[in-house]
């Protein structure tokens, strides 16, 4: 309280009013009204500095838990009073903690899923990286006993080399994307018709595997504006994934139709599926399931965060549903005229 300069002038107050009081008293016992009001001020002076020691008492308890929230107890929480005033403090406050819990436990997390995520990369990198220095190794050690095994091996590392780049290419895609740093360009665009350049790029791979393809496309345009790129991206990367992971099904079903105000896209294929325990994570960066991690499949585990990070951008939606060993259906929602959003 020593450096609390109201309090300091109110207990002078009280000294003085004090000294009055008394000296009227001895000296004027007849001033009977005088007195009087000396008295009532001489009360209000202890009232008021009984009620500044209580508000600074507030204010040090107020100081103290914004102390604890700060250091990382943010279940501190203050307590309401009769005073208005103090209480819109007081709920701003405890509003301001909970914000801060809220930071705290996404700070927590996101760290945990920043380890993850590089747990997941370094496992990724250096997979293909062993493979292709061994090949390499083999090669410039004349390993290979006739020209064909020696294309065997090239083929190889041509292969372990592109999924590599592949896999960087999808990291800095979405570490742009995060930094909001991947500029979008809207236009006009005919939905139907990224949708068939799409599937278009995937008729080899369906030939190779055997696949069926089930196409339900409308003849019409349907108009959205949007980022070619990135449209074209998250298009690409839904039948991809419904390719390398459901070709054991041998269809692969794409339906594209409009749905209050939207357009519905539908990737569906009838591979093994998804169990429900993995459902809710495909969309997370580098998570796969066990089986995805079978080292004949190529996914880098980041295809569908990315085209999530972009559907937002679109503000469009991107959701899954399966049924393990019967259908697993990936949707696209994106209005029809839906603006990007640069935030």
């Amino acid at each position: 309280m020593r450096h609390d300069k109201g309090a300091l002038l109110l207990i002078v107050q009280f000294i003085v009013l004090s000294a009055l009081f008394i000296l009227d008293w001895n000296y004027q016992p007849q001033g009977i009204v005088r007195g009087a009001l000396f008295a009532a001020l001489f009360a209000l002076t202890v009232i008021h500095l009984s009620v500044r020691y209580r508000f600074t008492a507030r204010l040090k308890d107020m100081a103290a838990a914004l102390r604890r929230a700060t250091q990382g107890n943010t279940n501190t929480r203050l307590l309401t009073n009769d005073d208005r005033h103090f209480d819109e403090v007081i709920f701003s406050i405890n509003e301001l903690i909970e914000q801060l819990a809220k930071v705290h436990v996404r700070t927590i997390r996101s760290e945990a899923a920043r380890k993850s995520l590089l747990s997941n990369i370094s496992h990724d990198i250096r997979t293909p990286l062993t493979s292709i220095i061994g090949y390499a190794d083999a090669l410039k050690d004349d390993i290979a006993a006739s020209s064909e095994e020696k294309e065997r091996y090239l083929d190889i590392l041509s292969g372990k080399a592109v999924a590599l780049k592949e896999l960087i290419d999808e990291i800095f895609e979405l570490a742009k994307l995060d930094a909001d740093e991947m500029p979008l360009k809207p236009e006009t665009l005919d939905f139907a018709e990224i949708v068939r350049e799409s599937v278009i790029g995937f008729l080899p791979e369906l030939k190779k595997y055997g696949i069926e393809l089930k196409a339900s496309i409308p003849e019409e345009a349907c108009s959205i504006v949007a980022d070619r790129v990135s449209v074209l991206r998250i298009v690409s990367n839904l039948i991809k994934n419904a390719v390398e992971y459901g070709k054991d099904g041998k269809v692969l079903g794409i339906e594209l139709a409009e749905a209050e105000g939207k357009y519905r896209l539908l990737v569906w294929d009838q591979g093994s599926g998804i169990s429900p325990e993995d459902l809710p994570r495909v969309f997370e960066r580098m998570y796969r399931t066990d089986r995805a991690r079978n080292p004949a499949t190529q996914g880098s585990g980041l295809g569908l965060a990315i085209a999530r990070a972009l559907a937002e951008k679109h503000s469009g939606t991107l959701w899954a549903e399966s049924e393990p060993g019967v259908k697993t259906t990936f949707g696209f929602v994106i209005p029809k005229r839906g603006a990007v959003s640069r935030d």
